[in-house]
């Protein structure tokens, strides 16, 4: 376990929240709270002098909301944004936020997103060595997780593709999928399971990434949805 302390601060127009938020902070060991504001407004006077590692950041408040107050920092710090909204979560990915946490948050979820922030303050090499092998063309093959866009079933073998390469392997939907983080892979279709960190968009038909499109089961847009939420989001 790292030993790293983040500095953190809170901006949210609830004084609930940010006590809420606060106490998370405070029983968390590699954290510090440095100050919390009401709004953006206070938070930009405020942290002009200040160095900060993480900002929990509400999303919907007067005067400048949490996308405006992200766009207005000329040193960004890792963001963390808090809301009680799901439908923000997509754009919230074009601003390479650390996390997504929905309200109410539990200490679970929030250790998760720290861990996240540890990893992403220490250069997630971590997330990075995590990989698995795989037997392709009589040779056994290193794939590392972050490097695979989306497997694809074709009768009794799998199209694994990755940002370099394309892999044939022989094996079941099911037990390909035993072998991946669940938090991070989401069997879509059938036919597809797709990394969600890469994906870039959706809609009730196809997940768009890296600039395909890929068939989505109508039952399956809840769960991708919720699973995006979770997801490691870089």
């Amino acid at each position: 376990m790292s030993t790293s302390i983040l500095k953190c601060v809170i901006i949210d127009d609830s004084k609930t929240q940010r006590t809420a938020v606060s106490k998370l902070i405070k029983d968390h060991k590699n954290l510090i709270l440095i100050d919390d504001y009401e709004n953006g407004i206070k938070a930009q006077k405020g942290l002009t002098d200040k160095h900060v590692d993480i900002v929990f950041l509400d999303i919907e408040m007067p005067v400048i909301n949490g996308f405006q107050f992200i766009e207005s920092l000329e040193e960004r710090p890792q963001i963390i944004l808090i809301t009680s909204k799901p439908q923000y979560a997509m754009q919230a990915f074009d601003y390479d936020v650390t996390d997504y946490l929905m309200k109410p948050i539990t200490s679970e979820r929030f250790n998760k997103s720290i861990q996240k922030a540890l990893l992403r303050s220490r250069g997630a090499t971590d997330e990075e060595e995590e990989h698995i092998f795989v037997n392709s063309k009589l040779k056994k093959v290193k794939i590392f997780l972050k490097d695979i866009r989306w497997i694809e079933g074709l009768g009794d073998y799998l199209k694994i593709i990755t940002d370099s390469e394309t892999y044939l392997v022989l094996s079941t939907m099911k037990n390909f999928m035993n072998q991946l983080p669940a938090e991070d892979f989401l069997r879509i279709h059938k036919s597809y399971i797709v990394n969600l960190n890469r994906v870039e968009r959706y809609n009730s038909q196809h997940v768009e990434l890296c600039g395909n499109q890929i068939p989505l089961s109508r039952h399956k847009k809840l769960e991708l949805e919720e699973a995006l939420l979770n997801a490691s989001v870089h």
